[in-house]
């Protein structure tokens, strides 16, 4: 049809090269989401925090020694913070995405002229300030009862958001092959639970046999976890430098993957 003094084909994109405002909608749709329930998604990741600081240091925070040259609790809180983080950050796509299909309005998202970009950047926007929010509220609070103050707050502050990116992008992927609560339950427990607790979140990983060390150095998690406790404490297992390269690559990779879902319809058309 004619409209001012152009020809509008069937399909074609009226919103520029970006579609910034259907971007912007979904990504306060998806902060919206956590924010109106902030009770149990930012409320409750910080009080599981605050009782494993208060469960390790009561049952061997006294007679533990030093660990990296700094008190044990003092070792151990980035590392809660990290997870805390990315397991909200992975709840937050995951949830979001399986909902929608359970209720059968995935097609509401899918519909409306938003790229596969527009998409992945829509989603991993509700997943990266959802975890600001419990890192910072984690961060203050460790600064007030352990009187931590993060030795290179922009450092950790950067792998922080690499966290909530990664396992954004893998919520995203998780969601979409997921079909039902009790498969994304399953991914939860047996993939994203044991990659945050077995990556040096409670220990360093220079104290385990060299074949764990060697497994635990192809974990992105472990770089994650070891790059916000550089940020913190100043020290770590591994170059900052190496880790956030590897967290780079591995968030590129999963973030292609999860735009390919997204742009395609993989799973989601059915």
């Amino acid at each position: 049809m004619a409209q001012s003094g152009y020809k509008v084909e069937l399909g074609e994109r009226r919103f520029g090269r970006i579609n910034w405002l259907g971007m912007q909608t979904l990504a306060q749709r998806e902060i919206k989401r956590f924010w109106v329930v902030w009770t149990q998604t930012l409320m409750a990741p910080m009080v599981t925090a605050a009782l494993f600081l208060l469960i390790f240091n009561i049952a061997i925070g006294p007679s533990r020694g030093d660990v990296m040259g700094v008190p044990f609790l003092h070792f151990l809180a980035p590392g809660i913070l990290t997870m805390t983080v990315i397991q909200n950050a992975f709840a937050n796509t995951s949830s979001s995405i399986v909902i929608s299909k359970v209720q059968g309005n995935i097609v509401d998202t899918l519909m409306p002229p938003l790229s596969g970009v527009e998409l992945l950047l829509g989603y991993l926007a509700g997943a990266v300030v959802r975890g600001l929010f419990v890192a910072s509220g984690i961060g203050i609070g460790l600064m007030l009862v352990l009187g931590l103050v993060p030795a290179h707050p922009l450092v950790a502050l950067a792998f922080v958001v690499l966290g909530a990116v990664f396992l954004g992008g893998v919520g995203i992927i998780a969601g979409v092959f997921a079909d039902k609560f009790d498969q994304m339950a399953a991914i939860t427990n047996f993939i994203v639970t044991p990659l945050a607790f077995l990556s040096g979140t409670f220990y360093s990983v220079a104290a385990l046999p060299p074949v764990l060390q060697g497994l635990s150095r192809v974990n992105p998690v472990f770089y994650l976890i070891d790059g916000v406790r550089f940020g913190v404490i100043g020290t770590s297992d591994s170059s900052p430098m190496l880790g956030a390269l590897v967290c780079l690559g591995a968030c590129g990779a999963v973030c292609a993957l999860a735009w390919w879902m997204l742009r395609t319809g993989y799973r989601l058309k059915n």
